[in-house]
């Protein structure tokens, strides 16, 4: 692309059994002030006028459509794979059924990345409404706790980090160069913890390639037909010292060695798509070690010492636990390690 061109843009597009919504979906697409220059929409197998709704959108849109039906349903996270590999503009923006655009949404997020060119992909803020999309007093960020320290951290580099914390990319949210597609793509089939959007994050993090835009340009309606949507975080378990002491160590280790899991398949994942130079690739290894070294530790108590108080000198204990953790959470864990 020469720099004085402005990008073609593709909104790829899926749906499934969305013909509750869809409308006012493409209608918000409509109202773009920048229209894209195609819309790729895959229908993984509906059951219900999805297919006959989106035939009729198309033949009254303003800007091309292309509509594929899969012959056999492959769920979100393939499905979406199908929709970007479809797409031919330089900017994919990624297209819920269910949602609806502001108008300077397509704008905006264009402008953003011609102006950061480092950037290869970009994700936005929303309103989260109700299902009529009334409501517009949160923000989906503040349900994910990707508040202005984890902002901070992302800036600073430790985006990493932030995305083993939890997901914060909304895949509705966010644009890609088509020239990332090969790095992202294929999905992996199975990604402990994460879904597509989550995978397309850390693939970003690990390259530090990901911006985001604290700017929101959608409306997130919440109903409960979604698939995947906002769900309130389950409290995590109180552990009390005394707790530490007296529980079985099976219950102890057991979430030790599912994050351990999680965190070498994530590895073994990323390895195989980007350069073990990425800046992101020590973070998480470093965080794996922790983790391994936790769900590992041997049953005398005296050889615990070493690595456990290495570990915490390091300031792992603290930089792993929950950012709504009481101050001395990390030297309780530590403690526990070294007791349980």
């Amino acid at each position: 692309m020469i720099a004085s061109e402005r990008p073609t843009i593709s909104i790829a597009m899926c749906t499934y059994n969305g013909s509750a919504h869809l409308p006012e979906q493409w209608q918000s697409l409509i109202d773009q002030k920048q229209h894209p220059d195609e819309v790729v929409v895959c229908d993984d197998q509906s059951t219900d006028n999805t297919i006959e709704i989106l035939q009729q959108l198309a033949a009254e849109a303003p800007f091309p459509v292309h509509i594929s039906q899969n012959s056999t349903r492959l769920g979100f996270n393939k499905n979406f794979e199908g929709a970007l590999s479809a797409c031919t503009g330089d900017l994919i923006f990624i297209c819920d059924q269910d949602d609806h655009w502001l108008p300077e949404k397509i704008s905006r997020m264009t402008q953003y990345m011609i102006d950061h060119p480092e950037a290869q992909l970009t994700f936005c803020n929303s309103w989260v409404t109700d299902e009529d999309l009334n409501g517009r007093e949160s923000r989906f960020w503040e349900w994910i706790r990707f508040d202005k320290q984890a902002q901070k951290r992302w800036k600073s580099g430790d985006m990493m980090d932030v995305m083993l914390d939890g997901n914060r990319v909304m895949g509705c949210a966010t644009v890609i160069r088509r020239t990332y597609l090969a790095t992202i793509l294929p999905i992996p089939t199975e990604i402990p913890g994460y879904i597509y959007d989550g995978w397309i994050g850390l693939v970003g993090a690990a390259e530090n390639t990901i911006h985001f835009l604290d700017i929101p340009l959608q409306l997130y309606r919440t109903h409960g037909q979604q698939e995947v949507g906002v769900r309130v975080e389950e409290p995590m378990e109180r552990i009390r010292l005394r707790d530490r002491l007296s529980r079985h160590r099976a219950k102890k280790l057991a979430p030790l060695r599912e994050k351990q899991a999680q965190l070498t398949v994530i590895n073994r994942l990323l390895s195989e798509r980007v350069s073990p130079d990425a800046p992101g690739i020590p973070l998480l290894r470093r965080r794996l070690s922790h983790f391994t070294m936790r769900s590992c530790l041997p049953h005398d108590r005296i050889k615990r010492l070493g690595p456990v108080l290495n570990s915490l000198r390091q300031g792992n204990y603290k930089r792993y636990a929950d950012v709504a953790a009481n101050w001395y959470a990390p030297y309780l864990a530590a403690l526990g390690d070294l007791l349980e």
